[in-house]
């Protein structure tokens, strides 16, 4: 069993981890009898040392930031969930654009930087979706190392769904209730009861969580349990970021 950093025995686990309203959610599968526990983090730096106790780690949250045009990864992940799903795949800010303060300055970089290039590869604006979850995405970048991402590594909870699902994207949207009972009904399928740990992990976070959060964490720790057996898919050309970075995706 792995040690924690205290030099206590810890029974070998997965996580999967999810960025919500109020800071971070892990859901945490115990490999020896699937047990399922579910964790409130504020900053990612303490997912970090959760990560550092488990056997894999799959985070929903960019790793790995192009300079400039799209990464490989995402437009793997739009072509398995297409018709349905693929809308739920967006690009991640490119490295320059979290220097700025403000979306205006940083969708206006992109813009002149396409002007500067030319072809796919030039990129161009940002979208909002994107700029809002900015500041996760610096946490996460601050803790990453090449060497890290080895045992802590990126996926997505529709991919992680869709390869739950027999290679098929989930026909309805997460947060309706038919959603909900759609990727329900695939974790009870893999032996997982989330619905239980919900009520304690909300009050945690001060409400600033949601369902779909918990079951999106929980399809990323199967992921990174499928991910240690070699059954994961794993999306991406193998590129790396100015940092070493791979840019990939898991599911």
């Amino acid at each position: 069993m792995p040690a924690t950093q205290k030099g206590n025995a810890s029974p070998a686990h997965v996580l999967g981890v999810d960025g919500c309203r109020a800071g971070w959610l892990a859901a945490e599968i115990r490999l020896a009898d699937n047990r399922l526990q579910a964790k409130f983090a504020i900053q990612f730096r303490d997912i970090v040392r959760m990560a550092d106790d488990a056997e894999m780690t799959v985070a929903d949250m960019p790793i790995g930031l192009a300079e400039a045009g799209p990464r490989a990864c995402e437009a793997a992940a739009r072509a398995r969930l297409r018709p349905l799903r693929h809308s739920s795949v967006f690009s991640p800010p490119r490295r320059g654009m979290l220097d700025f303060e403000t979306y205006a300055e940083a969708n206006a970089w992109g813009k002149a930087q396409a002007r500067r290039l030319t072809g796919k590869e030039a990129g161009g604006g940002l979208s909002k979706q994107a700029w809002m979850i900015a500041p996760k995405i610096r946490e996460v970048d601050a803790c990453m190392t090449p060497a890290r991402q080895a045992r802590l590594g990126e996926g997505h909870p529709e991919v992680a769904f869709w390869r739950l699902n027999g290679a098929a994207p989930c026909a309805h949207p997460k947060r309706k209730p038919e959603g909900q009972a759609e990727r329900r009904a695939l974790l009870a399928a893999n032996g997982l009861d989330p619905d239980p740990l919900f009520p304690a992990v909300k009050a945690a976070a001060k409400g600033g969580v949601g369902l779909d959060d918990l079951y999106d964490a929980c399809a990323l720790a199967l992921t990174a349990r499928a991910r240690l057996e070699g059954d994961a898919v794993r999306l991406g050309d193998g590129a790396r970021d100015a940092r070493g970075l791979v840019m990939e995706i898991w599911g």
